[in-house]
């Protein structure tokens, strides 16, 4: 009995002996963390901070990261972002052109810490900026919206007039009138993010003009005009996520911008590599940065698909040049 307890007590010192590098081992590994202030509308848009969010979220069940965000209704982007500094985070994240301003002041007073800007340009040394060609995306939004309207007429509504917006814009345009060179577009500015109840109403009044499909480069207020268009019986296109799920029986297809994959991609290089390569990366149909969900509702005919198909392939190559505004 006496031997049985000596080689039980001996078993445990070997186990307990084993298990404390292990134990000193995992604790000394670094835990990689982002830190985020969302645009605007927050959480919850359908759109913009939502394909954000995902890529984060796919970061940390791939990548193991951890990550926290903030919402900043009130307009106070400074006080958000100083917070997320306070955190220690590798990269701290600033989504969309409204923060630019704010992000730019505190990494000036935060020389070591590493930002990101999504969705517009910064010169500073510690600011990496990634923009997208919505232009380019938008394009054969444009080309979906021409081969499917009856009416001849379309509609487009903004959030604001700035140049981001105005990308969306011109390439819905054109690629409208790559298909039918006499096609109406017609359009209005929400100046507006939030407020789905003032897209309902804007969405109103374009299918009142004759519109009969709607695309709102829109944030959530776009969200109300989507179901606005469902309503009525007429076709829409979604914007930066795929909003097909929205309006199930109207969002043909959406101008997919993939701010998660670009979310993911630039955390991925971060703590493999331990440093992010460009100071500016600029995303579009070449660098599958930008493109269209699968299309639903209605269907392509196969020369209207080879039309669409063929319009990408001149894009990435150059042979269609989508003018900027």
């Amino acid at each position: 009995m006496k031997n049985i307890v000596s080689m039980f007590l001996l078993v445990l010192l070997i186990v307990a002996g084993c298990s404390t590098p292990m134990t000193e081992e995992t604790s000394t590994e670094k835990q990689h963390s982002i830190g985020i202030l969302l645009s605007d509308t927050g959480l919850g848009d359908g759109s913009f901070n939502d394909s954000a969010f995902r890529g984060l979220e796919r970061a940390r069940d791939e990548l193991g990261i951890l990550f926290d965000y903030r919402e900043a209704p009130d307009g106070n982007f400074e006080g958000a972002l100083q917070e997320l500094v306070k955190q220690d985070h590798e990269l701290v994240i600033g989504l969309g052109f409204s923060i630019q301003d704010a992000l730019e002041k505190v990494a000036a007073e935060n020389p070591d810490q590493q930002f990101l800007l999504i969705d517009g340009f910064s010169e500073m040394d510690n600011i990496t900026s990634i923009t997208f060609k919505e232009h380019e995306g938008s394009f054969l939004l444009g080309m979906v919206a021409a081969m499917k309207t009856k009416t001849g007429t379309i509609g487009f509504i903004s959030g604001a007039d700035v140049p981001v917006i105005a990308r969306f814009e011109q390439g819905y345009i054109q690629g409208a009138k790559y298909i039918n060179p006499s096609i109406k577009v017609l359009k209005d500015n929400a100046n507006n993010f939030g407020d789905a109840e003032l897209g309902r109403q804007i969405a109103e009044k374009q299918m009142k003009q004759g519109a009969d499909f709607i695309y709102p480069a829109a944030g959530f207020t776009g969200v109300g005009a989507i179901q606005a268009a469902q309503k009525a019986g007429h076709l829409s296109g979604g914007v930066d996520s795929d909003q097909y799920f929205i309006a199930e029986k109207s969002v043909v297809t959406s101008m997919v911008k993939k701010v998660d994959n670009a979310v993911f991609n630039i955390t991925n290089e971060l703590i493999t590599d331990g440093k992010i390569s460009q100071h500016a990366y600029e995303l579009g149909l070449k660098e599958d940065g930008v493109g269209l969900a699968p299309i639903r509702v209605t269907s392509l005919s196969p020369e209207e698909t080879k039309k669409l198909e063929d319009a990408k392939n001149k894009i990435i190559s150059g042979d269609i040049s989508v003018k900027l505004p």
